[in-house]
């Protein structure tokens, strides 16, 4: 198969598989979200459409949102307001084109690819800042600041936590990272690999606005979020986006932590890496609605004075572990 998916030609059919993939993807991460939330609440969650589990819902979501009204406010910067959706959902979306979904089957197998996932996925913070100050409206700007200043604190720790299965692989392609992890994924290396993971995960709340660190929608100061005032198709490309940007971060962590596609060879790589994927995604549910959310400042002080230290000195530790070999 990776024979035939060279070239141009190969990069344009693989990256309409894997867009198709995520998307649909997205999509049933909502119904895959409301109905372990269901569970988890003793409720049974979407049923009616799609009888007899709702598996016809997301589509019903997605017509609903599609024939809804678009209104743009009068005093919102049009041009910033249309475009911010777009600066969201497109970054998250280009993440995808670097993971490995097999051995030497990626759609951009860049040696620095893991250095270029990291960078598109900061990208959305673009969109958030430009989507808050477009709106002309208090609320939505100080959410998007609340959104930049999260993130801007959190991506130091977490670039710090990736640092380390890049530091045991020696490179920054993560085709190579995975196949570091032949004998052993990283996530078993004794201390390193547990704690680098812990604050991959931590992080990638924050960046993902999920609980406890979800304070950009705090309904008692924020009305919604950054996106209070949009609608319609535009409000559904920032519910994808914040969904897609999840799903890469699981695909990530999937693959510098548990191996990617690694795994017994009766099933192929991309169904290892899928089903890692969804765990991930499920344990990232669990905790979200399982704590309360933080306040914007205790978030910020967990980060400066547990994460960042806690990660230079893992950092320190992995380069103690090298020197050791």
């Amino acid at each position: 198969m990776s024979a035939l998916l060279t070239g141009w030609t190969g990069a344009v059919v693989l990256s309409g598989i894997v867009l198709a993939v995520a998307m649909t993807f997205v999509a049933y991460m909502t119904w895959l979200e409301r109905k372990f939330v269901a569970r988890m609440q003793n409720r049974i969650g979407p049923y009616e459409v799609g009888f007899p589990h709702g598996w016809l819902q997301p589509l019903a979501d997605v017509a609903k949102l599609l024939v809804k009204e678009d209104i743009t406010p009068r005093a919102a910067d049009k041009i910033l307001f249309n475009l911010a959706p777009i600066l969201v959902v497109v970054p998250a979306l280009v993440g995808f084109a670097f993971l490995p979904v097999g051995r030497d089957l990626a759609i951009v197998d860049h040696p620095y690819s893991f250095l270029f996932f990291t960078a598109f996925a900061s990208l959305t913070l673009l969109g958030v800042f430009a989507a808050g100050w477009s709106s002309n409206n208090k609320y939505a700007l100080l959410s998007a600041l609340r959104m930049v200043a999260m993130a801007a604190s959190y991506e130091v720790p977490l670039i710090l936590s990736l640092l380390i299965p890049a530091l045991l692989t020696g490179s920054f392609q993560l085709t190579a990272v995975v196949e570091a992890q032949r004998g052993l994924w990283f996530i078993g290396y004794p201390v390193i690999g547990q704690l680098a993971f812990g604050i991959f995960l931590l992080c990638a709340l924050a960046e993902g606005n999920k609980s406890p660190l979800d304070i950009l929608d705090a309904e008692s100061e924020l009305v919604a979020a950054y996106n209070v005032e949009y609608s319609g198709v535009k409000f559904a490309l920032f519910y994808a986006g914040e969904y897609a940007h999840t799903l890469a971060i699981c695909g990530l962590a999937a693959t510098v932590f548990f191996g990617g596609y690694l795994g017994p060879a009766f099933l192929p790589g991309f169904v290892w890496l899928t089903g890692k994927c969804v765990i991930l995604f499920l344990f990232i549910l669990w905790i979200r609605w399982s704590l309360m959310r933080m306040r914007i400042d205790q978030a910020i002080r967990i980060m400066w004075m547990f994460l960042l230290p806690a990660s230079l000195l893992n950092l320190l530790l992995a380069a103690y572990w090298l020197v050791g070999k």
